[in-house]
């Protein structure tokens, strides 16, 4: 009797002890190095998301492309190997082509007005799109605009690309610029462009200031040609049945936190810009920008991307081209 009453007494301690909070590892990627304006973004999440989580979601940030390239990141993040992915739209439109429509050339004419497209008209269906393919929307930032580098010559006009081969992100949009300016495209991952520049497998890229210089792109390239022909946001998306699976409080905590970084991320990225010009310039890159009759030559050009986009993308990304046209005032 004493043993079993010893017994009843232990199991009665062991079902008054308070239970243990679940702990939930994110496991989120990036091929921002550390020490840039992205870094200290995520870091900054990642400190407020452990804060307001008390500990039960704990965030492990890898940088510089550890786990890959960002279509590696991507996959892996749709695939559930990891549980959030921070990547530019280039690279997670092969998973959600509706996001191709955002870096359609010269469709935003300034950072203010995509913002707030992304953030009013398209939040919504861009968020639904990503469900659709698996992943959840957590919150934006951006790359910024994208500008012409070569090895040999600035890019002033359409005719100085005829021929150029091109580093392409591994995208639609981006391929088909590029054709229409008359160059001949290369697709290649965010981590093998400084070799294919070295070994003569391309002649130049486009990219955002920032990531040129955090990636150190700019050290093999001689010409860089302002010429913002295409703005690059980027996303913070996750595991859409890993999210799903989290307690309701702790999907509104990566959510609320995600927003508390958002304008600072873009702020940051933003206000780094005339630094890392300096930077390329004092790295011996010799810097043009484009006219506005220039720009108007390449716009013109790149007018038959948006065509083909608006004929052959699927109906729901056509959709939100009408929508992006719609809010812009330009009616198609």
């Amino acid at each position: 009797m004493a043993r079993s009453w010893l017994g009843l007494c232990a199991l009665a301690l062991l079902a008054a002890r308070p239970a243990v909070a679940e702990e939930h590892v994110l496991k989120i990627a990036s091929v921002a190095p550390d020490k840039t304006a992205w870094s200290e973004m995520l870091k900054r999440w990642q400190k407020g998301v452990e804060e307001k989580s008390g500990g039960r979601i704990k965030v492990r940030v890898f940088l510089g492309a550890v786990l890959g390239s960002e279509a590696d990141s991507v996959l892996k993040c749709k695939r559930g190997l990891i549980q959030g992915v921070a990547a530019s739209i280039g690279s997670i439109s092969s998973q959600v082509p509706e996001v191709n429509v955002l870096e359609l050339p010269y469709l935003f004419k300034n950072a203010a007005q995509a913002d707030q497209i992304i953030d009013g008209p398209l939040a919504q269906p861009l968020g639904q799109a990503f469900e659709r393919a698996g992943f959840v929307v957590g919150f934006w930032n951006e790359n910024g605009y994208r500008h012409f580098a070569t090895k040999d010559r600035f890019v002033q006009t359409p005719a100085d690309l005829k021929g150029k081969k091109m580093r392409s992100q591994e995208s639609n949009v981006h391929l088909d610029m590029w054709r229409a300016f008359g160059a001949s495209p290369v697709a290649i991952p965010q981590t093998e462009v400084i070799t294919a520049l070295q070994n003569g497998t391309v002649d130049g890229f486009d990219q955002a200031l920032l990531y040129m210089v955090a990636a150190n792109w700019h050290t093999s390239i001689k010409f860089l040609t302002l010429s913002g022909h295409m703005y690059q946001p980027a996303v913070i998306a996750f595991h859409k049945p890993w999210f799903d699976a989290l307690p309701a409080d702790l999907r509104q905590v990566l959510l609320d936190e995600g927003k508390a970084v958002q304008e600072f991320g873009r702020k940051k990225v933003r206000a780094m810009a005339p630094q890392v010009l300096q930077l390329i310039k004092d790295a011996g890159v010799q810097v043009a920008e484009l006219s506005a009759a220039d720009k108007a030559a390449f716009a013109a050009a790149a007018k038959v991307v948006r065509d083909k986009f608006r004929k052959t993308a699927k109906p729901s990304a056509a959709a939100l081209l009408g929508i992006v046209e719609g809010a812009l005032g330009k009616g198609g």
